[in-house]
């Protein structure tokens, strides 16, 4: 535990200027991101005695070993870089909204060439209009279904897409009439994207003036005896009409609008929010948080406005309605209203239809709070318990807050791999999971492959330390840049190395050989600081090195529940690195193992000539015709696919069908 009086600035050297400012451990992570109006009263505040701060806020200034600033010209850009560095750094001490579900979208590829209709999840993606996010994926494609009628974008794979333009022949849903059939020129690109921001239109809300000229249109027809198209268009009218009504008016006015609520205790809070467009709720999403640091409503309505419209995917509409409101409240006007590139209205509703809907969505995060609160693997308390009596089980020194578990795969001795899963206070740490290859040997030998990839990840481990100047290097030189401020974080990306951060604890998968190959592996390297246990699947034993007898955890252990979570997660990693490998390994092509041409170069020969049997026809000559294939290259080719015999022709198994070598190839 540090002494904050250790890092402590000197009071004048702290600006007075709005800013913001990162606590760092002793291994150089960011723990804490915040902002400042001005910086010196806000830092000062951290610096008084620990006994006057709030639990979470003296763990951690205790935990921190340095503090660092920025400043900036307003408290609007200290708001957007604050936002920037939470997104980068993941300080494990600020309040991080995480999704108590994946929730499903309705979304329109609008940058390619022919724009798709289909439902998404996670992260937005570049290039994507999003509408949404729904409670069910069924509720969106009820509604696609009715609307296709009238909108006919495409909405099948970009595999069946290419298969019906090279067939000339559109899928069952161009033959019925929803679906335009671009891939076999029914229309053109041109018409095609235009129907797609029609359907866009639409679902953005702006209905009633579409409506009305299909009405008029429809009119028009009987009047002209056009009997087919009038009741066609009296249908469309029909199929959008159901569509609308599956969103009820909420908003008499038509208002556009975000209503965020949010349900707190002293542990977490749960925020829901309810996206209105047109008068109609058109969408709803909930977040969970662990209240790590002292926050009261208001500060938590500003994170979640940061969360949701920081990233630049989520538009501002023109009302946003919150429960309180962030103080102070005019950068986050200015913020708003920048992003939405008009007056953004963030307001507390008082009364009428607003209020009583504010109520709605209170309701839905008091029970998004509930719910969660029954999740236990995701309980700050249950967290706590179950790292204690993982401490209190194996004796260790101190509590283990990075846990580290490795597992080994292979199909009966083939692909051979190893995966490295992170967890730290408790919670998965993916962007620190690591797999690996083995290597050092060929066939099937668990022990012998937990031996390799403890040495590998360890060995790195400790070439970290030396490159950042943790150790001496006696072979230095004087004009060598000095790297040991820098510590395990890249000075040039301000990133953590790849394994630059040992574990409190190694879980290694398997029983006593595989817990003895991996103290052998770190006893080799000389590293006597890392307590190290094993996980046996068969009675969930807990081995340790050197004794005879495993530890037996109750099997309503929390602790042992975390082990299990940790162990499985090793396993699926693992699992899913090996099968990718083996699946690479079935489909390489022949021009894979050509030396020297790589994927791009690849691609190109199978553009150029269309098929695999025209390229193997192919002279050196019209090798050379391919951008950026040489002769050398050409010839490389050339030899490497006159020396292989053509394979048998291909069958497929649903319909029986040849397929010919001479088909288009679709690049890797």
């Amino acid at each position: 535990m540090a002494d904050p009086s250790t890092y402590r600035p000197a009071p004048g050297a702290i600006p007075t200027s709005p800013g913001v400012y990162k606590f760092r451990d002793a291994h150089g992570r960011v723990i804490y991101v915040g902002k400042a109006k001005s910086l010196r009263p806000r830092l000062s505040s951290y610096f008084q005695d620990i006994a006057g701060l709030h639990p979470r806020t003296a763990t951690m200034v205790t935990t921190a070993a340095s503090v660092e600033w920025t400043v900036v010209a307003t408290e609007v850009e200290a708001l957007q870089l604050e936002y920037s560095w939470i997104k980068e750094f993941d300080p494990r001490f600020n309040v991080k909204y995480r999704d108590d579900k994946s929730y499903p979208e309705l979304a329109v590829t609008l940058g390619e060439e022919f724009p798709r209709v289909q439902v998404m999840r996670g992260a937005h993606k570049k290039g994507v209009r999003y509408f949404g996010p729904y409670g069910h994926a069924w509720a969106i494609r009820e509604t696609v279904d009715l609307m296709l009628r009238v909108f006919p974008v495409r909405t099948c794979s970009n595999g069946v897409f290419k298969r019906a333009r090279q067939v000339g022949r559109p899928c069952l849903l161009g033959y019925i009439g929803k679906c335009a059939a671009p891939c076999v020129g029914k229309v053109s690109q041109e018409e095609h994207a235009a129907l797609a921001e029609e359907f866009c239109d639409f679902m953005a809300g702006r209905t009633g003036g579409y409506l009305r000229r299909l009405e008029q249109q429809m009119q028009e027809a009987a009047v002209a005896m056009e009997y087919e198209r009038a009741a066609r268009l009296r249908d469309d009218i029909a199929a959008l009409t159901r569509a609308m009504e599956k969103n009820a008016v909420v908003l008499g006015d038509g208002t556009d609008a975000d209503l965020f609520a949010l349900a707190e205790d002293e542990l977490e809070a749960a925020v829901q929010i309810f996206h209105v467009r047109g008068g109609r709720v058109r969408g709803q999403r909930g977040w969970v948080t662990d209240k790590v640091e002292d926050v009261d409503t208001a500060a938590l309505v500003e994170h979640a406005l940061q969360q949701l419209y920081g990233g630049g995917t989520e538009s501002v509409p023109r009302e946003v309605l919150v429960p309180e409101l962030p103080r102070p409240l005019e950068p986050v006007q200015e913020w708003l209203t920048g992003l939405r590139g008009a007056q953004a209205d963030l307001r507390v509703p008082q009364r009428g239809d607003k209020k009583d809907l504010m109520a709605t969505v209170q309701r839905n995060a008091q029970q998004a709070l509930a719910l969660h609160k029954t999740k236990r693997a995701s309980d700050l308390t249950t967290r706590s318990r179950a790292l204690q009596e993982i401490t209190d089980a194996l004796e260790l020194d101190s509590v283990p807050l990075r846990i580290e578990c490795f597992d080994i795969s292979h199909l009966q001795g083939d692909d051979v791999v190893a995966s490295m899963v992170v967890f730290e206070d408790g919670l998965a740490r993916k962007s620190e999971y690591r797999r690996f290859q083995i290597r050092g040997f060929a066939g099937q030998d668990d022990v012998r492959s937990m031996h390799e990839v403890i040495s590998r990840r360890f060995r790195r481990y400790l070439q970290e330390r030396e490159q950042t100047g943790e150790w001496a290097v006696p072979e230095q030189d004087d004009d060598t840049t000095d790297t040991a401020a820098s510590g395990p974080v890249d000075p040039e990306t301000g990133r953590p190395r790849r394994f630059a951060y040992p574990p409190q604890l190694l879980v290694v998968d398997g029983g006593q050989p595989q817990v003895a190959a991996a103290k052998r592996a770190l006893d080799e390297l000389g590293i006597d600081d890392v307590a190290l246990c094993g996980l046996a699947k068969r009675l969930e034993e807990v081995w340790l090195p050197g004794e005879d007898d495993p530890v037996v955890l109750p099997r309503s252990s929390e602790g042992l529940y975390l082990l299990q979570r940790v162990r499985d997660e090793a396993h699926r990693f693992a699992i899913t690195y090996q099968r990718s490998k083996r699946a690479k390994r079935f489909t390489a092509g022949e021009l894979d193992s050509v030396a020297g041409l790589g994927e791009t170069r690849r691609k190109a020969l199978l553009k150029h000539f269309g098929s695999l049997k025209k390229l193997r026809a192919a002279t050196v000559d019209e090798l050379c015709e391919v951008p950026g294939i040489g002769r050398r290259t050409a010839e490389t080719v050339a030899a490497a696919l006159a020396s292989r015999t053509p394979a048998a022709p291909a069958v497929n198994t649903a319909t029986g069908e040849i397929i010919e070598d001479d088909a288009p190839q679709e690049t890797p």
